[in-house]
């Protein structure tokens, strides 16, 4: 089987962003259709990272790209949803902004050694993932009781601390990948003739 449909899943999920943040900007607050349509669109998005995944492994075409533009998909869809959320409801900043810091920080890091090491996702970080899902949900869940944006919040708490441990595991390992990296390089070129003699 080809890479493509895993890859297209990936792609569809960074399309479905401004469409999400499209309704929840026209809703805004008034928790109506166009929330639902808004809460929907992120769903389906959020549904589309565990299926590209799980294609990809059953048909054993996992490839760079997927490593790399999955992650990173789910992030800009994560971070846009609570934008909207912090704009439209107040929850406050603080979330968006640690959880920006991280994900920028672990982007630009993967980045860096992307030429010859891939850190993929972390078991905890798919945790961290997950726990954004469903806080989010029910951030967005029109007219909810007060009791679900009491949930909502503790697991976004919960999220945000999994995500700085999650995030200084990352970058432990690109610190180490990178150093790899420099080595090798030096290496190479240690071992190359000294052309000038």
């Amino acid at each position: 089987m080809s890479a493509a449909l895993p890859n297209i899943l990936t792609a569809l999920r960074l399309v479905a962003v401004p469409v999400m943040v499209l309704l929840l900007l026209a809703d805004d607050g008034a928790e109506g259709p166009d929330r639902w349509w808004g809460l929907l669109v992120f769903l389906i998005a959020g549904a589309t990272d565990f299926l590209d995944g799980y294609l990809a492994r059953r048909w054993a075409v996992v490839s760079t790209f997927g490593k790399l533009a999955d992650p990173i998909a789910d992030k800009v869809l994560i971070l846009a949803a609570l934008a909207m959320i912090s704009l439209i409801d107040g929850i406050g900043w603080w979330a968006l902004i640690v959880l920006a810091l991280r994900e920028i920080a672990v982007t630009v890091g993967r980045l860096m050694v992307a030429g010859d090491t891939v850190i993929a996702a972390s078991q905890g970080g798919k945790i961290k993932t997950a726990l954004q899902v469903v806080a989010i949900t029910l951030f967005l869940w029109p007219n909810a009781a007060p009791w679900v944006d009491v949930v909502a919040y503790v697991l976004l708490v919960a999220a945000v601390l999994l995500a700085l441990v999650t995030g200084y595991d990352y970058m432990r390992r690109i610190v180490a990948a990178r150093r790899h990296q420099r080595a090798t390089e030096g290496g190479h070129q240690g071992s190359r003739p000294d052309v000038a003699a």
